[in-house]
């Protein structure tokens, strides 16, 4: 019962959609009517206001953070309880019921759950992430290549409990990139600076 319930918490916290409440918030519109079509801050960085994006990242983050933390606060015996729960939240963002079960790509509260449940895996991650970004100038493949890395880095790292929703936390993002290894591999994906048509 305690992890149905960490699940759904980390659900019902992911499911909230900050990117397009903050956009619409600013008198934006809809981010989802631009580029990607997505609510994540790589999309919402496309209306041109650099200050919703990284609101969007932190927020996007923390409502990741919030319920993995939670969970080890009331369930302590539990070691698994708060990879479910970031499970959920992640699921949450990408799927949330408020948009018709259409969301983000994940990466933003993948990256929040991971700095809860072993932030030295975020740190190495992160070098990754930028590292990658700094080589492909793309931002859907040092998303991609993080995740992917986190479950290896975690385990090379000495923290084999969170390997399991490392695994299902990339295995989401993977299919909400699928548009974008689409794009990849027709090269038309585009990079860090260049305009992405509606």
């Amino acid at each position: 019962m305690e992890f149905v319930f960490a699940a759904v918490m980390g659900f019902a916290l992911g499911s909230i959609p900050f990117g397009l409440i903050l956009t619409r918030a600013a008198g934006l519109g809809d981010v989802r009517n631009i580029g990607s079509g997505s609510i994540g801050a790589t999309n919402v960085l496309r209306t041109g206001h650099k200050g919703l994006a990284a609101a969007t990242v932190l927020l996007d983050a923390a409502k990741a953070v919030i319920p993995v933390v939670v969970a080890g606060i009331l369930w302590p015996d539990l070691a698994q309880v708060g990879g479910v729960a970031a499970v959920g939240a992640v699921a949450g963002h990408c799927f949330t019921p408020w948009l018709g079960f259409r969301g983000g790509k994940g990466f933003a509260s993948a990256a929040g759950a991971l700095l809860a449940l072993a932030w030295p895996v975020m740190l190495a991650c992160a070098c990754v992430w930028a590292a990658t970004l700094w080589l492909s100038r793309i931002s859907s493949v040092s998303s991609m290549v993080s995740v992917i890395a986190a479950p290896i880095v975690a385990w090379g790292l000495g923290y084999p409990q969170v390997i399991p929703p490392l695994l299902a936390i990339a295995a989401i993002v993977m299919v909400q990139h699928r548009a974008n290894i689409g794009r990849l591999m027709r090269g038309e994906e585009p990079k860090i600076g260049a305009s992405s048509k509606p």
